[in-house]
């Protein structure tokens, strides 16, 4: 299928061939009819795109801080590989689709193939999208009036917030889409509207509606205008659907209210607010969240969680159903508001018309009625395998797996074949260009049922690495997991069984930090210790909202259990023995979250104690990972894998490293070897399973305060 896709590094757009999606739990597969271009949000990504770096930096300020200090803690190159590494990835353009159901996930009742539908799906042929941004177009309205819904909903929101009644005057700045439309539906509430803007063909549009205008371009002021029309009393409201950089339309939409007036921001404009404008009339000021209630809210979004009627009346979703009932009724008709039609084979040109062309408004983009629905798309030619390398299949295109995983696959031996992704298919097709892979996929059993596979990486979210680990080892396959191994206690017996019925297969966890050379030089200094190790591990962990899937315990497991169990193998690695007890705490109540904020006290086999101190309360400009390791009277401290400094040591004090290695390039090379050669597994499997459990003891250590032997 194909897709509209844009780079942020070079400014480029193309018309992408990618794999079709598919459907998952909760989720609607619609073939696209018809879609949206929403001229003003796309123009600007499309102009930011296409700025240099020091514009965009300009643009994006607080970015520039977070560059800033991971610089300071990652080091100047890796910091800006992942900036360069960010702005290489293509961004799926638009958010306003109609089209038809093709597939509905499990949990999803009331659709059935076949059904008409509009959605916040990009301009793709195929889209995925979660039930909740889904909604039926009624009869008697066309795919191109229903491709209108999703920015209707945004001005129907900001109507929603100023809360309009019969006869009061509305002022909305900007006569964009999203100003004419919010002048319709202010019309049929009841409401006088007074329209601003320069443009005096959209002024005239807004005239046809209903509205009085005034015309910014002959100098008009739109203060004086506003004082006029209510004869000095000031409008009830104002809504600003205007984007701009200053900060002058804050200030005329204060000076044109009523006292006790209301505005609010539906666009994007300068917020240096001028105190006395508001004090002086108790104007309350409010921006905007998009389509409405459930915009940004993960359980409402991706999980399918609905607000109920009865408390949340109008969430986004039922915000769409009003607009298209609206447009059904005739109370809003938008068709005045198309100015263009293109098909999607000349869909560039659609673009360079909203950027280049000021009548350009509504701009529609038309779909075929038969679409290639592949799983999979070719992107190389098939490589001549190298001697004893693996053929090997990637399940997972995200962040971690762009960013480390496939790097470092890249430079072994290994013939990469696939790359699977099953929710972006633009992140995947992008993936295999960039590292040479020779097929983008969205259907993960096609990697399974390939015979000349022989190694699956898996390297998805935390929740599905059981199935997908069981399942590759059903399969054939020797397996690479990204850390953990699984999220679930009661998932283990499964684990160990299919382990145990692939005697020959690798199985590896991604504990990479045992691979690094610090890591190493630690191990080469104590070898020939006299007695057990102490040892304190200290994680400056950050701060993720309790919103964000590594929080949730259903799918991200915690960070903890996610991200924990690399330094508890860490530790156990450096006292070459295994954890017999955890002792946890955890801050006491007061943090939304606190289970990725405790220390866990690990006792050993051999007598070693470790400490891992996680704290998710730290500065961002503190080193991220610190280690020290006390025996016979000598201490090691490992700062941020950059640097290993020796206290006690005879002709040692300190190891450096010119950037941070945290041992994935090692781990990688010398699985893909291991797989190659045979032999031992790189870790046995009796050791991945003591740290997994070991990450489970230590939150139920820390929720019941007690040891937990193992």
């Amino acid at each position: 299928m194909r897709q509209i896709l844009q780079h942020l590094k070079t400014g480029q757009m193309e018309i992408a061939e990618v794999p079709c999606p598919q459907v998952g739990a909760g989720q609607v597969l619609i073939q696209t009819r018809a879609s949206l271009i929403s001229a003003g949000t796309e123009r600007m990504l499309v102009e930011f795109s296409q700025a240099n770096l020091i514009q965009k930096a300009r643009q994006q300020p607080d970015k520039v801080k977070q560059v800033l200090d991971k610089m300071k803690t990652d080091g100047l190159m890796p910091t800006l590989e992942a900036v360069f590494r960010k702005l290489d990835e293509p961004m799926p353009l638009g958010y306003c689709n109609a089209g038809v159901v093709l597939e509905v996930g499990s949990g999803v009742t009331d659709l059935q193939p076949g059904d008409r539908v509009i959605s916040n799906g990009n301009h793709a042929e195929v889209v995925c999208v979660p039930r909740n941004l889904v909604a039926k177009i009624p009869d008697g309205v066309t795919d191109e009036q229903a491709a209108f819904t999703v920015l209707s909903s945004i001005a129907l929101q900001g109507i929603r917030l100023v809360q309009p009644t019969l006869g009061e005057r509305v002022m909305v700045f900007g006569m964009g889409l999203i100003g004419i439309i919010t002048t319709q539906l202010l019309r049929a509430s009841g409401c006088d509207v007074l329209g601003v803007d320069f443009n005096s063909q959209r002024l005239a549009m807004a005239e046809k509606f209903g509205a009085k205008t005034v015309d910014l371009s002959k100098g008009a002021d739109p203060i004086a205008a506003a004082n006029g029309w209510t004869g000095e009393q000031g409008v009830d409201a104002v809504i600003i659907t205007a984007a701009a950089k200053t900060d002058e339309i804050m200030h005329q939409a204060a000076e044109s209210c009523r006292k006790r007036g209301r505005i609010v921001l539906v666009g994007v404009v300068g917020l240096n607010l001028r105190r006395d404008d508001f004090f002086k009339k108790e104007i309350t000021f409010q921006v905007s969240a998009s389509y409405g209630p459930g915009r940004y809210d993960e359980n409402y979004e991706q999980m399918g969680q609905d607000y109920p009627l009865g408390f949340v009346r109008w969430t986004e979703g039922r915000n769409f159903q009003a607009v298209l009932g609206a447009m059904a009724s005739g109370g809003l008709n938008v068709d005045p508001l198309i100015t263009h039609n293109y098909k999607l084979d000349d869909a560039l040109s659609a673009y360079d018309k909203i950027q280049n062309d000021p009548s350009a408004l509504g701009v529609i983009l038309e779909y075929p009625q038969q679409v290639e629905q592949s799983t999979k798309v070719q992107v190389t030619a098939p490589a001549s395998k190298k001697a004893g390398s693996g053929i090997v299949g990637v399940i997972g295109a995200g962040n971690f797996s762009v960013s480390t995983i496939l790097p470092c696959l890249k430079k072994t031996d290994a013939r990469l074949k696939y790359i699977c992704g099953k929710s972006n298919p633009p992140a995947v097709q992008h993936a295999a260009k960039k590292f040479e892979i020779e097929n983008a996929l969205t259907d993960y059993e096609r990697v399974l049922a390939d015979g000349e596979v022989d190694t699956v990486f898996i390297v998805t979210g935390h929740h599905t690495h059981a199935k997908f680990v069981t399942e590759a080892l059903a399969a054939g396959k020797h397996v690479f997991v990204e850390k953990p191994l699984c999220i679930y206690p009661e998932d283990m017996p499964d684990i160990a069984d299919a382990v145990a019925k692939c005697p020959d297969r690798q199985v590896m966890v991604g504990f990479n930090r045992r691979y690094s050379p610090h890591t190493m030089k630690i191990k080469e200094l104590l070898v020939g210790r006299g007695g057990p190790l102490t040892m304190n591990m200290t994680v400056n962990a950050g701060d993720i909202p309790a919103d964000i899937w590594i929080q949730d315990p259903k799918r991200g497991g915690g960070r903890i259990i996610g991200e924990g169990c690399h330094f508890m193998d860490l530790l156990s690695y450096i006292a070459e023995s295994p954890i017999r007890s955890v002792s946890a705490m955890m801050v006491g109540d007061g943090p939304a979250i606190r289970e990725d904020k405790m220390s866990i006290i690990l006792g050993f086999e051999d007598g070693s104690v470790g400490t891992v101190n996680y704290f998710a309360n730290g500065a961002k400009s503190y080193p991220k990972e610190t280690l020290e390791v006390f025996s016979d009277g000598r201490v090691l401290r490992l700062d941020n894998f950059r640097k290993t400094t020796g206290y006690g040591f005879k002709g040692f004090k300190k190891f450096k490293t010119t950037r941070q290695d945290k041992g994935h390039a090692a781990e990688i090379a010398g699985f893909i070897q291991r797989v190659k050669e045979g032999g031992e597994p790189m870790i046995e499997y009796c050791w991945l399973e003591n740290i997994t459990r070991a990450s489970f003891a230590a939150v139920e250590s820390a929720r019941e305060r007690k040891t937990v032997e193992l």
